[in-house]
C-alpha cells in the first residue's frame, strides 16, 4: 500500500484513542506491527501526529481556555487552575528527560510488554469502574493541587507504552476523589502541555532523521487525528458518564489477548 495509506490508517487510530483509556500508543504500535511497517521514520511520525489530537481539544475547548489566559493578571481562579495543570504537569517533565531514550529505545520495542499492560490496564479500569472511591471534587477546573499533583504523578506510570496517558490520569483523578467526568476533562487539560512537550522534544531528538518528501505524509496524519480527535472529544465525556469506564477495560482486556495470540503464532 502506498504511504498516504498507512499515514490516514495511523491518524485514524491515534485520533481515536488519544483520548479514551485504552492507550494510543500501545495502538499505535500495535498497527505498526501489524502493518509491517519498519521501525524509524514511522515511530516518530506517530509521536508527530499526537499534537494533531491535541489541537482538537483546544479547538473545542477554546473559549474556555482563552478566558482562563486572559484572566491570569486579575482571576485567582484562573491562576489556580493553570497552576494545578503545571503542578500535574511537572513529574511527567522529569521523568519524560530522564527516561526517553529507555523508552523509545527499549520499551516501544515490545509488543508483549504492550499487550501486558493493556490487560493489566484494563482490570483496572473495571476494577476502579466498579469500586470508585467516594467523589469530592466535581469540576475539573477547580481541582485541589494537591489532587493536581497525584495525577501527575500517576500519569508517569504513562510512559511505558500501553498503559495509557489518558487511562493514568483519569484512574489517578478518580483515586484522589475526583467524579468520572471531572477526572476525564481534567485529562483533556493535562494532555495539551503534557503532548506538546512530547511533541516538541521528539521533534528536537528526530529532525535530522525527518526530510522534507516526507512532509505531506506527516502533515496527512496530522489531520486526521485532529478530525478523529475531535469526533472522540465532543462524545467522551457524556459517555463516561453515561457508560463509565468498563467498556474501555474489556476493549483493552481483548485487544491484549488478542496481540498476545498473534505474537504467540508468529
Amino acid at each position: 500500500m502506498p504511504d498516504w495509506i498507512y499515514a490516514v490508517i495511523l491518524g485514524v487510530v491515534e485520533g481515536l484513542t488519544e483520548f479514551i483509556p485504552v492507550s494510543s500508543t500501545g495502538h499505535l504500535l500495535l498497527t505498526k506491527t501489524a502493518l509491517g511497517l519498519p521501525n524509524g521514520f514511522w515511530d516518530t511520525f506517530s509521536v508527530l501526529i499526537q499534537l494533531g489530537a491535541i489541537l482538537g481539544v483546544v479547538a473545542l475547548y477554546f473559549q474556555r481556555l482563552w478566558g482562563v489566559l486572559i484572566g491570569l493578571p486579575t482571576n485567582p481562579a484562573a491562576r489556580r487552575f493553570a497552576l494545578s495543570v503545571l503542578i500535574a504537569f511537572v513529574p511527567a517533565v522529569v521523568l519524560g528527560f530522564a527516561l526517553h531514550d529507555l523508552i523509545k529505545e527499549v520499551l516501544f520495542e515490545s509488543p508483549r510488554l504492550i499487550c501486558w499492560s493493556l490487560i493489566v490496564g484494563g482490570v483496572v479500569l473495571l476494577a476502579i469502574d466498579r469500586w470508585p472511591p467516594p467523589a469530592r471534587h466535581h469540576d475539573a477546573m477547580k481541582t485541589p493541587l494537591l489532587t493536581a499533583f497525584g495525577v501527575g504523578l500517576v500519569q508517569c506510570l504513562s510512559m511505558v507504552p500501553g498503559v495509557s496517558r489518558s487511562g493514568a490520569t483519569i484512574v489517578g483523578g478518580v483515586m484522589m476523589g475526583m467524579d468520572k467526568r471531572a477526572a476525564t476533562e481534567f485529562s483533556f487539560f493535562l494532555a495539551i502541555p503534557t503532548m506538546v512537550g512530547a511533541f516538541t522534544y521528539d521533534l528536537y531528538k528526530n529532525v535530522d532523521a525527518i526530510d522534507t518528501s516526507q512532509a505531506g505524509i506527516i502533515a496527512l496524519g496530522f489531520v486526521v487525528s485532529f478530525v478523529s480527535g475531535i469526533v472522540v472529544i465532543r462524545y467522551m465525556l457524556d459517555f463516561v458518564q453515561r457508560r463509565g469506564l468498563a467498556p474501555f477495560g474489556w476493549w483493552r482486556i481483548i485487544v491484549g489477548v488478542v496481540g498476545l495470540a498473534l505474537l504467540g503464532l508468529s
